[in-house]
């Protein structure tokens, strides 16, 4: 069986496309690896890459991807509304076929070591990868942002896994890592009000008290009269796209406020969806195999 591991880089840059295409044509020009997703994001200044191949050659493409993008984003000049710490900001591993987590895991420290050493920027390993428990979890490696890791990264539990004790000078850092397949989801509400969208976010995240398997942020967007509540859905199996959609509408209603669209970043698992869809025209006994390209192509 043929390996195949996904990879989902995020960079600093979703505002300019010459960039981003530049970033994507090095990817692109690396044998074994298909690129099968841009999602570039001008409010947020930042591009989500979904890839994959093995491991071989999904190291090569990593490596065009941090060559080509230092070259054009400066994080000294970045501004965006996502947080960041890096010009790569994160590099996931996930197991797809003939894969698992222990060789992705594997892979996250050979390209940690990489970046180290021919970029001369600080890695953190996280998720699966993670050296240490305060080092699992993403938004708390990514606390202080590019700005405030130049004393950060001076504490004995920020110490870099790789790389030097400070941070780069336009580069930041990085975190690189092995995770389960996760579905980056937004969802946008009628109203000119962040504030809304920020108590929403928290209400429906873990954090802070709402559904296991959801991290979410509130957001602007391009439109002055839209907010959005950006998640990161962490396990759609035990935590549905629909749930978390059902309890926003539910909190958005408490303020007058209106779903008004939403977003899948990168790509989904077409399991997720058919769930979706199954739950909201209450299907009865409704399977994978009645999906026809399901029956064609697996």
């Amino acid at each position: 069986m043929a390996e195949i591991i996904e990879c989902v880089p995020n960079i600093s840059e979703g505002a300019k496309t010459d960039v981003v295409e530049k970033v994507a044509d090095r990817v692109r020009a690396v044998d074994g690896v298909k690129l099968l997703n841009i999602a570039p994001d001008a409010a947020q200044n930042r591009t989500v890459f979904t890839m994959v191949g093995d491991r071989a050659s999904l190291k090569e493409a990593i490596d065009a991807l941090f060559d080509e993008t230092l070259k054009h984003v400066d994080l000294t000049k970045h501004k965006g509304e996502h947080p960041r710490m890096g010009a790569v900001d994160v590099v996931p591993f996930v197991p797809i076929v003939g894969a698992t987590v222990d060789d992705c895991v594997e892979l996250s420290k050979e390209v940690g070591a990489m970046i180290a050493e021919k970029y001369n920027v600080p890695v953190f390993l996280y998720e699966d990868s993670a050296t240490a428990s305060h080092r699992k979890n993403l938004a708390k490696i990514r606390k202080g942002e590019f700005e405030g890791f130049a004393e950060k990264i001076k504490e004995d539990d920020w110490k870099p896994d790789y790389g030097p004790d400070e941070v780069h000078p336009t580069a930041g850092c990085v975190a690189v890592g092995a995770r389960p397949f996760l579905i980056a989801f937004n969802v946008n509400l009628g109203t000119n009000n962040l504030p809304i969208a920020e108590k929403i976010a928290n209400e429906v995240r873990h954090i802070g008290g709402g559904l296991r398997f959801v991290k979410a942020k509130g957001f602007e967007t391009d439109d002055p009269n839209v907010m959005q509540v950006s998640m990161n859905l962490t396990n759609f199996e035990k935590t549905p796209i629909f749930r978390v959609v059902e309890m926003i509408r539910r909190e958005a209603a408490r303020y007058g406020v209106s779903i008004v669209g939403c977003e899948v970043i990168g790509m989904v698992p077409l399991q997720a969806i058919i769930d979706v869809a199954d739950w909201y025209l209450q299907l009865i006994d409704f399977s994978r195999d009645q999906v026809l390209e399901t029956m064609i192509f697996e």
